[in-house]
């Protein structure tokens, strides 16, 4: 696993130990941030389910103003943050070891995220219980992009229901991004 592109290019990340996380394949990578590569530069950028922290470090590489990581196994916490000494991006980063639900509500009052991209373990219903937490947020507004990774066969017909409307989805062999904004209408990214 590598640093796709930015000012880190080409530089190799570690990976957790273990198969408690799965990390983003370097093509996925690449794809997702060919979609989001219009909105990184300045942006605050939300990793919730961080794993090794490759999706964060990427968004920083290609000049997302700041990252916060959230990770709650203190393994891979210790993963991301050798990534970003190793990379150089720790001083724009932080690095909370916590459950992402109680992220999100110490998050609640700060200034609207950018992008917001969560990776949260499969079959869980963990995206669906932070997107309620995340609808009333100050920390999201209309110009923030969501970005939930999730298997091909989790359901998300309740979205709207949790206050967002599915603006993009990208398929690959067994998962899937679904881009989501807040409120309902169809805006395209």
């Amino acid at each position: 696993m590598r640093v796709i592109a930015g000012k880190c290019r080409s530089l190799p990340l570690k990976t957790v130990p273990g198969t408690d996380t799965r990390p983003t394949t370097d093509r996925i990578k690449e794809t997702l941030f060919n979609i989001l590569n219009p909105r990184i530069s300045g942006c605050r950028f939300l990793d919730l389910f961080s794993g090794s922290g490759a999706i964060g470090i990427e968004a920083l590489s290609r000049g997302a103003r700041s990252c916060c990581f959230v990770e709650q196994s203190r393994k891979a916490a210790a993963c991301i943050r050798e990534n970003l000494k190793f990379t150089g991006l720790e001083g724009d980063a932080e690095v909370w070891v916590m459950d992402a639900r109680q992220a999100v509500e110490r998050l609640r009052k700060q200034e609207p995220f950018g992008i917001i991209f969560m990776d949260p373990p499969y079959r869980k219903g963990l995206e669906r219980e932070v997107l309620e937490r995340l609808r009333e947020a100050e920390c999201v507004d209309e110009n923030t992009l969501l970005v939930v990774e999730a298997s091909m066969d989790t359901g998300f017909d309740w979205v709207e229901q949790a206050g967002f409307t599915v603006t993009r989805i990208k398929k690959y062999k067994t998962n899937a991004h679904l881009f989501l904004k807040r409120g309902g209408g169809e805006k395209k990214i």
